[in-house]
């Protein structure tokens, strides 16, 4: 029963996406960090739209996505935590730590690999921030990240809990560090000594190329520090600061089927 309920995770995972999506886009309207350089109207209706293409094409790909393969690999004793005798705390803490440090790594190689950048600069090419950017990737960077994160769940054995529990923080944490939210200074000084936050993050959406290549974290922002590149403020200041990419300035990446055929043109598709 336990496990047919952690395998059909999309009930929770739905509320809890929609409840927190719905708070951090009244927050955002209420209280921003940036003026916009878009009009919610322009970006939302491509943005909402791969969003949903997404979520079906998972699915689709995975069928009972990430969860359900914990509840396989569990079945037939695949993985670390499959083989030997821990407290089943110990496996889950364990777990969502190292699929934040396998994330973290993915975002870097998805910068640094030519080809896997084709697919990432989508969600680099949106010229604002908010709640609806920490949600939109490329279908093809789905389709990669599903692959390398279900080969890390194989390869810890995973336990399902923990990779339900994982899914919704890093679900909520995209959408929260993307998110146009103003925090006090001392909020977000003390909270990204342990989490990324709104302001840290937004560094890495700077079109300047020394301030795009640090802040990969999406959970913790202990892997910034530890593999040296943690960037602390950019250079012009939150809000004089331009986001997005140079190259895609304009109102192209508004545009959904720009989004879908973007990877697939070869000019100015390197990192």
């Amino acid at each position: 029963m336990f496990e047919t309920f952690l395998a059909s995770d999309a009930a929770p995972r739905l509320g809890i996406f929609l409840g927190l999506m719905a708070l951090l886009a009244i927050g955002e309207a209420l209280f921003p960090r940036r003026p916009r350089a878009m009009t919610r109207r322009q970006r939302w209706p491509t943005n909402l739209a791969i969003i949903a293409l997404n979520t079906v094409l998972a699915r689709l790909v995975l069928p009972g996505a990430l969860i359900g393969l914990a509840v396989l690999f569990e079945a037939n004793g695949v993985g670390l935590f499959n083989w030997v005798t821990v407290p089943g705390w110990f496996a889950v803490i364990v777990s969502i730590v190292a699929l934040d440090l396998v994330v973290w790594a993915q975002h870097v190689l998805f910068h640094r690999v030519p080809f896997l950048w084709r697919f990432h600069l989508v969600h680099h090419a949106d010229r604002d921030l908010d709640v609806t950017t920490g949600l939109r990737f490329h279908p093809g960077e789905i389709v990669i990240s599903l692959a390398i994160k279900g080969g890390a769940i194989a390869l810890l054995g995973a336990p399902a809990l923990g990779v339900l529990i994982f899914e919704v923080i890093l679900n909520a944490t995209s959408m929260f560090t993307h998110s146009n939210l103003v925090l006090p200074l001392w909020l977000d000084a003390a909270l990204r000594r342990i989490l990324v936050t709104p302001d840290m993050h937004r560094v890495h959406h700077s079109v300047l190329r020394a301030e795009h290549d640090s802040n990969y974290g999406f959970n913790f922002s202990l892997w910034d520090r530890l593999f040296g590149t943690y960037r602390a403020q950019p250079a012009e200041g939150h809000l004089g600061m331009r986001i997005g990419l140079s190259e895609h300035q304009d109102e192209s990446p508004a545009r959904l089927s720009w989004l879908l055929a973007r990877p697939f043109q070869r000019d100015g598709a390197e990192p």
